[in-house]
């Protein structure tokens, strides 16, 4: 741990210079995954040609790899180097709803950079903020990325206490971030829809807590302003009271809008994830 907090007093700057490395790695030497992202990209976007479809993939390397850097950078990182770096527009609106006495939920997607999303929002906001996460299978690098997460006090949730948070949402009024993208294994209860292009399955935790409590639902949309700066936008996705919605409303208005944020900057979006296999 004591090397990752030496690394990460670096200036970004000077981290970039590594990832420039892993840059040229992962694109012409190891070739990560590039077959699948060149499979990925080419479902999502039929309507592009062979030389766009590369021009995405190039720049998804170079948001990759840097990534890397902001991430390792997010563990020791100040207040004020943060506010710089990343902002949080309509923070007020998914805060007044707790402060009201009532919980929220954010769902967004892993879109670039989400690891800083989490330190900006905990940062930035007046009330608490809860992620909920899956554990590394690697007890080093869960223990690094939670001590990541939790620089500017927000609270992290493992997936399988997800449940005993729940009961706590009425008594303790608080935004709960849910990663609402992630490819639920078979053995869960999933949803199947089209998502850019293809069959997708998502979870439907978030929908359910969401009507069954009475819960507002907010979308974060991330947008990249230049590299290693970055800003999220809350807008309201879903209100209550649900009970004319059709059944999946809240999963298909998620997907609706975070389709249309992959597609203002595709390169942003984690193609190296093999998110359609069933």
């Amino acid at each position: 741990m004591f090397f990752f907090r030496l690394l990460s007093r670096l200036p970004l700057s000077v981290l970039y210079l590594f990832t420039d490395v892993l840059y040229l790695l992962a694109r012409f030497v190891i070739r990560y995954r590039k077959n699948v992202i060149e499979e990925n990209l080419r479902f999502a976007f039929p309507e592009l040609n062979e030389l766009e479809r590369k021009t995405i993939r190039n720049r998804f390397y170079r948001n990759f790899t840097d990534t890397f850097a902001e991430t390792i950078k997010m563990l020791t990182i100040s207040e004020k180097e943060l506010r710089q770096r990343f902002q949080v527009v309509n923070q007020e609106a998914i805060d007044g709803e707790v402060l009201a006495g009532k919980s929220a939920l954010m769902m967004a997607g892993h879109i670039f950079n989400w690891e800083m999303a989490i330190l900006g929002v905990a940062l930035q906001t007046k009330v608490t903020a809860e992620t909920v996460y899956l554990k590394l299978n690697n007890p080093f690098f869960n223990r690094l990325m939670l001590e990541i997460r939790t620089h500017f006090g927000g609270v992290m949730t493992e997936k399988k206490d997800f449940r005993k948070s729940m009961i706590s949402l009425r008594s303790e009024p608080r935004i709960l971030h849910l990663a609402a993208d992630q490819r639920p294994p078979g053995k869960e209860k999933r949803y199947q829809r089209l998502f850019m292009n293809r069959p997708a399955y998502f979870f439907e935790g978030g929908e359910f807590m969401a009507k069954r409590m009475g819960l507002p639902v907010f979308f974060g949309k991330i947008t990249k302003l230049k590299r290693g700066h970055y800003r999220m936008e809350f807008s309201k996705l879903a209100e209550p009271p649900y009970e004319q919605d059709a059944p999946h409303s809240i999963t298909d208005e998620f997907c609706r809008r975070l389709e249309e944020n992959i597609r203002n900057q595709p390169e942003l979006y984690l193609w190296s994830h093999k998110r359609w296999k069933v």
